[in-house]
């Protein structure tokens, strides 16, 4: 591979076929147009790295969350495009796919203490959400199953804590925003309605309150000292070690 190339920058080819182990499931699997056995029950990503792609973009949390592995993907003898997350859909044999490394969108530039809730205030900074023809193609790429239509047309109605709401689960992979005809950043959008609801219509958690003043008043200094002194064996154990349960005050 060209080290210059788009696919180079994104995934580092190092192997190909490996020798099939007798008796497991395997199927075949187009990756960026080549062909690839790996075995049934793989995901997309897993199915990459067994192919022998290293990634080091288009990769990140493995767990549904981060939307950092979009992916598109056709089965054969099938005309319809499909979309998911490489760390959450299992491969199916004959399967075409590609990974989507990101969707240019130019994002609005706002300082959120300035800008109020308002009606118009999301149709301000984003004015192409007028242009929403309800085709609701951006609902069916979304590989979270968010309902970006309706989401979009709540901020269009200026009902922000709704277009919110819907947009809750959005992991801005993007994939709404390629298949949009109206040119919408319906991601961008979103993160701007939960911004403001956030910001001035939710009600203040005292909790979070309390925290910033410990944090303000040096509460935990010495324990981010004592981490930052760690070599990265001892954060390793500590890291393994750790509670995942919050400790009852």
């Amino acid at each position: 591979m060209n080290e210059n190339a788009v696919h180079d920058v994104l995934h580092k080819g190092v192997s190909t076929e490996k020798p099939e182990e007798a008796g497991r499931p395997f199927c075949n699997v187009y990756i960026m147009g080549k062909r690839y056995r790996v075995p049934a029950g793989f995901t997309l990503m897993k199915a990459m790295e067994y192919a022998g792609y290293q990634l080091i973009r288009g990769c990140g949390c493995r767990a549904g969350f981060c939307g950092a592995c979009a992916t598109v993907y056709r089965k054969a003898r099938e005309q319809k495009l499909q979309f998911a997350l490489a760390c959450q859909k299992l491969v199916e044999d004959e399967l075409y796919l590609v990974q989507i490394p990101f969707v240019p969108a130019e994002k609005a530039l706002y300082d959120i203490n300035k800008i109020r809730p308002e009606a118009n205030t999301i149709l301000s900074f984003y004015p192409e959400i007028a242009r929403c023809v309800s085709c609701n193609t951006c609902t069916k790429s979304c590989a979270q199953d968010v309902k970006v239509m309706m989401y979009i047309q709540s901020a269009l109605r200026g009902d922000i804590a709704k277009a919110a709401e819907l947009s809750f689960d959005c992991i801005q992979c993007g994939m709404c925003a390629m298949r949009c005809p109206a040119d919408i950043k319906h991601y961008h959008v979103a993160q701007l309605a939960r911004r403001l609801r956030g910001k001035y219509l939710d009600k203040k958690s005292k909790n979070l309150q309390r925290r910033l003043e410990e944090i303000s008043r040096g509460k935990f200094d010495a324990e981010l000292n004592a981490l930052m002194s760690m070599s990265l064996p001892e954060l390793r154990r500590l890291y393994a070690n750790r509670k995942i349960e919050a400790e009852k005050e």
